[in-house]
């Protein structure tokens, strides 16, 4: 951020994005009715500026124009600029992405979009240079001609913002209905997963590779459904190299966005909140199906960055890391042989450069990206004659030494805000690792993430806010908020079986349902009833970085129905996945979480009652008989003795005359609304959950 101009009234934001443009020479608004009422008055067109603070070529774009006075005098002669932050208004960005897709082709950030005073788009993009290179217009000569235009014809740049609108607004709500979800739509889905893998590295596609952990998840449910085994080695296959390769931080853990390439080596550096929370879910359930140790390692060791480095003292997890330090993307991460020599003395460096790929040349601009695509650790042991567990012993003591050194650079710019959604997805994967894992230290962290979620992210009226920092709560909480958060809150609720989160849960769901609802035509709109009306009012369902919050919010509903035995509940998720039946159809792989719910509803779901004192050593045996086991259809619920008891009843009616049977912990499996015998023993018990 320079901070050889004044401020401009972006200093007083609370976006760390925001304030990284606090000192340009621009004349920057915020996103607000005075900068579109300003622009009205003097009748000029307004810049469209979004991104977010991790984002390399947002940078870039930024030192290269936005702190450039010439083209800044330019700007704020004929313009109102505006910049935003795509983390706390995804509504805004979802909207002008669009347009961008409709109008170019293409989308990514920096977003770059002029409006009318109206804020209708006539012109979109994504990075442009200062001047004309890598074949793209460059922004001296793309705001010469678009104020060119505005003076000449403003009415005529008017009438092109209403025709593009009204065609992004066709393309956002075109009707999704049409087809018909069921079990077959699961194996299309399948079948095009096994044509987009690549066999040779993993994951799907040529490159940029996303780890889009998603896919993979549905893929462990389409095995467990079905027994496929390439089902399942394609999970094995992404995962084992997604992990050796330099898109996971082999010294501090956690992975990076995306790789560049198709062999999952050179990362783009920044490291989200939501990718790394989605991973742990994933890589826990491949532990859980496989039995396989290294998958719980990645997932604690995931575990160990975020709480280490993402998290607030309150408890909540922070967004995002930037991939840039001292301004050099990777600057932070990359390694020389003679560096890893020096902390770690010849025979460890030369060891560690050895299995971990670092050579004089590089393999990253002249540096080095630790990576073990090249071997793997038993193969190292076998060819190098050392005990497997003295080479991993002799590898973690260096890597805690480079650790501790790395420390001591600049590190990257960190996103402190705090999202409802991406916290809540982070809720989830601690409580599906805390379950798999036996660790309570998880379960605690989820709970004290949750608890300040609902203090700090809530109005007095109940009302979900999206966004936290230094000390303030804004925007209202859009459907991914909720619907994430609801996900999260059902998950804790089997991991701890504190009622209050399940409570919560519903109270939650039923405001999503009244605020997002088309009682028209079905689905959940992305922006609440309540809040500022944009151009369009659009419903997203396909997966993008993140999963949809209408798929997550569809399989809530089934799993809260099949609790409560909410009947409306459940006719709302039936009408939820219908709503999408045409875009589903369409592209089944582009709708992972929605055929989860299609698998949850279509499928086998199970409820699985223990009655028994939680105290009790052999109630917990069977918890955790339950708990251990991949049972992604399954609903898990405590039945204490007592007036505990009396409470769980009225919220979860599923429990009535389940009660320990001679006052000895006992297990109610339920399958299809058809119940098997009672067990109090836990091995029968784990052979009747698992089917």
């Amino acid at each position: 951020m320079s901070t050889s101009h004044k401020s401009n009234r972006l200093a007083e934001e609370k976006s760390p994005y925001l304030l990284q443009h606090a000192y340009n020479p621009v004349d920057w608004y915020p996103w607000s009715e005075e900068a579109f009422s300003i622009a009205k008055h003097e009748n000029k067109p307004v810049f469209l500026s979004i991104g977010y603070s991790t984002c390399h070529w947002c940078h870039v774009m930024a030192h290269e124009s936005f702190e450039d006075q010439a083209i800044a005098n330019m700007l704020n002669k004929d313009f109102i600029s505006i910049k935003v932050d795509r983390e706390e208004r995804p509504d805004i960005d979802h909207i002008y992405m669009a347009v961008c897709q409709a109008m170019t082709g293409q989308g990514g950030w920096p977003l770059t979009v002029f409006l009318t005073p109206e804020k209708k788009p006539f012109f979109a993009g994504t990075y442009f240079p200062r001047s004309r290179k890598y074949n793209r217009a460059g922004m001296v000569e793309i705001i010469a001609q678009l104020a060119s235009k505005w003076r000449e014809d403003p009415e005529r740049v008017r009438e092109l913002g209403e025709q593009v609108t009204t065609e992004t607004s066709q393309r956002l709500l075109e009707n999704q209905t049409g087809g018909k979800l069921t079990e077959e739509t699961l194996h299309e889905a399948f079948r095009m997963y096994v044509s987009n893998f690549d066999a040779e590295n993993g994951g799907f596609g040529t490159f940029p590779k996303f780890p889009t952990s998603y896919n993979l998840s549905f893929l462990l449910r389409y095995y467990k459904k079905t027994g496929n085994e390439q089902a399942l080695a394609m999970v094995e296959k992404t995962l084992d190299t997604m992990h050796r390769g330099g898109m996971y931080d082999h010294i501090g853990f956690g992975f990076a966005r995306y790789s560049v390439d198709a062999q999952w080596l050179v990362p783009h550096f920044e490291k989200m909140l939501y990718d790394n929370a989605l991973l742990v879910m994933t890589y826990i359930e491949a532990y859980q199906v496989t039995g396989k140790e290294q998958y719980a390692e990645v997932a604690e060791q995931i575990i160990t960055y975020v709480l280490r480095d993402m998290t607030d003292a309150g408890g909540a997890f922070y967004s995002a890391e930037d991939a840039d330090s001292d301004g050099v993307e990777g600057k932070f991460y990359v390694w020389t042989m003679d560096e890893v020599e020096d902390v770690l003395g010849i025979d460890d460096g030369d060891l560690y450069s050895e299995i971990y790929g670092l050579t004089e040349s590089g393999n990253f601009e002249g540096q080095n990206i630790p990576n073990l695509l090249d071997t793997t650790l038993a193969s190292s042991a076998r060819r190098k004659g050392i005990p497997l567990d003295e080479l991993k012993q002799r590898l973690e003591t260096a890597r805690v030494k480079l650790f501790a050194h790395r420390e001591r650079r600049v590190h990257p710019g960190k996103d402190d805000k705090i999202l409802t959604a991406w916290n809540g997805l982070m809720i989830t994967a601690l409580s599906k690792a805390a379950r798999a894992l036996d660790k309570p230290e998880y379960a605690a962290a989820a709970t004290k993430a949750a608890d300040f979620i609902l203090r700090e992210l809530r109005r007095e009226d109940g009302r979900l806010l999206a966004r936290y920092r230094d000390g303030e709560a804004a925007f209202l909480g859009y459907v991914d908020d909720y619907a994430f958060l609801v996900g999260g809150l059902i998950e804790l609720y089997e991991t701890t079986f504190e009622l209050r989160f399940l409570r919560e849960a519903v109270q939650l769901n039923a405001d999503m349902l009244r605020l997002f609802g088309d009682e028209a035509k079905g689905g959940l709109f992305f922006y609440g009833s309540d809040a500022e009306q944009l151009l369009t009012r659009p419903k997203e369902i396909y997966d993008g970085a993140m999963p949809s919050g209408n798929g997550a919010a569809a399989l809530n509903m089934l799993r809260l129905s099949r609790l409560t035995y909410d009947a409306k509940l459940s006719q709302a998720a039936e009408e939820q996945l219908q709503a999408f039946a045409g875009a589903v159809s369409k592209y089944p792989p582009g709708h992972a979480l929605t055929l989860a719910a299609l698998d949850f509803a279509y499928g086998a779901a199970s409820e699985i009652v223990i009655a028994g004192d939680p105290a009790k050593p052999e109630t917990q045996r069977m918890l955790r008989a339950v708990q251990r086991q991949y049972l992604p259809n399954a609903l898990l619920v405590l039945h204490p003795p007592g007036a505990a008891g009396g409470a769980v009843r009225q919220l979860i009616p599923l429990v009535q005359d389940k009660l320990p049977l001679g006052g000895r912990a006992t297990a109610y499996v339920c399958e299809n609304f058809a119940c098997q015998a009672p067990t109090q023993d836990v091995e029968e018990l784990q052979n009747l959950s698992s089917h």
